[in-house]
Formats: C-alpha cells, sequence, structure tokens
C-alpha cells in the first residue's frame, strides 16, 4: 500500500512538474540535502502515515503531500482516507477542510489542553521521550496518541488537538501538517523554540502563543 501510494503520486507530479525534485518516505534512500540545494520546488510525501493503524485495521492514518520551496512549506495536503476529509493549504492564502477554513483552537492553558504525541518506532525505558510524556500527562487536560503525525498536526489546525509534540520524526510526516497549522493561526517550532528546520523535525505546535510557551517550558530544560 505505501509504495503503490507512493508511485501513484510520484507518477501525478512528475506529470505536470518533470523539473521539479521528489522526497518520498518509499524507496531507494535520496540525500535530502543534495536534493534541496539542486532543487528550488521539492515535493515532500509521505504515503501513508500511520502504517501501523493501516495494517491493524485502525481507521488513524493518512496521506500527507507538501511541496517545499526554498525549503519551506508552501503547499500542504493531508487526506484522511477513512473520514474521507481533505485538508489543505497554501501559503498565505489560509488552511481548509473542504471549504471550511481552519482555525486553530483559543487554548492558552495547559490544564486546559489536549496535547497529541508522537514516540519513537521504540522508545527505551530511560529515554527523554519519556520523560517529557509524563510531564505532558501530568500537566495536560488528556493526552492522545493516535499514530499519524500528519493527523495530529491537521488536527491540530482544525482544532481538535491543541497542541503537538514530537521528539523524533522526518521532514515527509510533519511538512504539510505544519503548513496547515501556520496558516490556521497557530505556532509551529523546533523542540527547544527555535524556528523548525527540516534537517531535525523534532517540533512543538500549539493553537497559541501562550500555551506553545507554557509546552516549551515544560520540555524545553533538556530537549
Amino acid at each position: 500500500a505505501d509504495l503503490g501510494a507512493q508511485q501513484m503520486i510520484l507518477e501525478g507530479i512528475r506529470g505536470e512538474f518533470s523539473d521539479h525534485g521528489f522526497l518520498g518516505e518509499e524507496g531507494d534512500a535520496i540525500d535530502a540535502d543534495e536534493l534541496f540545494s539542486s532543487k528550488s520546488h521539492v515535493w515532500v510525501v509521505d504515503p501513508l502515515d500511520g502504517t501501523t493503524n493501516f495494517v491493524h485495521n485502525m481507521p488513524h492514518y493518512g496521506v500527507s503531500v507538501a511541496l517545499m520551496i526554498d525549503g519551506q512549506p508552501h503547499i500542504g495536503v493531508v487526506y484522511q482516507p477513512h473520514r474521507d476529509e481533505l485538508f489543505q493549504a497554501v501559503a498565505g492564502a489560509g488552511a481548509f477542510l473542504g471549504d471550511q477554513r481552519l482555525q486553530v483552537s483559543q487554548c492558552e492553558d495547559l490544564e486546559e489542553s489536549l496535547i497529541a504525541i508522537s514516540f519513537s518506532a521504540k522508545v527505551s525505558a530511560n529515554s527523554i521521550e519519556i520523560e517529557h510524556f509524563l510531564r505532558i500527562l501530568q500537566a495536560a487536560q488528556a493526552v492522545r496518541r493516535i499514530g499519524s503525525a500528519a493527523l495530529n498536526l491537521a488536527y491540530l489546525a482544525s482544532g481538535r488537538f491543541d497542541a503537538y509534540w514530537a521528539r523524533n520524526g522526518k521532514i515527509w510526516d510533519v511538512a504539510a501538517g505544519i503548513l496547515l497549522v501556520h496558516e490556521a493561526g497557530g505556532v509551529v517550532t523546533g523542540a527547544t523554540g527555535e524556528p523548525f528546520d527540516r534537517k531535525f523535525p523534532h517540533i512543538i505546535g500549539a493553537a497559541t502563543p501562550d500555551l506553545h510557551r507554557l509546552l516549551l517550558e515544560l520540555v524545553a530544560p533538556n530537549a
């Protein structure tokens, strides 16, 4: 399913934009630095984000497609097949779910927040991810791990989640979702508050600056 979906997306993009770069999760390893340095326009694709959920017939999986121009997301699309929901954003033009313009929640307090998190595939008992998770779990109203970074960000953009924290990830997991959150009025940075870096896509996203600051203070000291 992963390979087939990526091939379909690749063929569609190459048919329209043959001179653009393409970075997908599946297939042969590609030197991303070389690709971004040689191509101003690069499509970044996760054809099936939430593969484990898909295999187990859990509905929380999606397709993430982003066009990055000079290293920054310019177009972002996340599709949730199970609910037939298409989240889309263009830089400077807003984020939408179908015809509905997206707006992040107005949550400003950790104790009132519903926070999505992601873990690495394998997490050791003494991992910093576990320590951060416990801090967030104790501070937030509730925590969810649905197993898809792309959907976590799409749901943050649409107000279903108030924040999202991920210590480890890949650029194809989050490129489209980051733009969705930005265009819906939210805040996304690196794990210690620095600007998002495609080479190190650990992120803190939040609906409001105040909530982002509180979450950052909770996990940044030893991020």
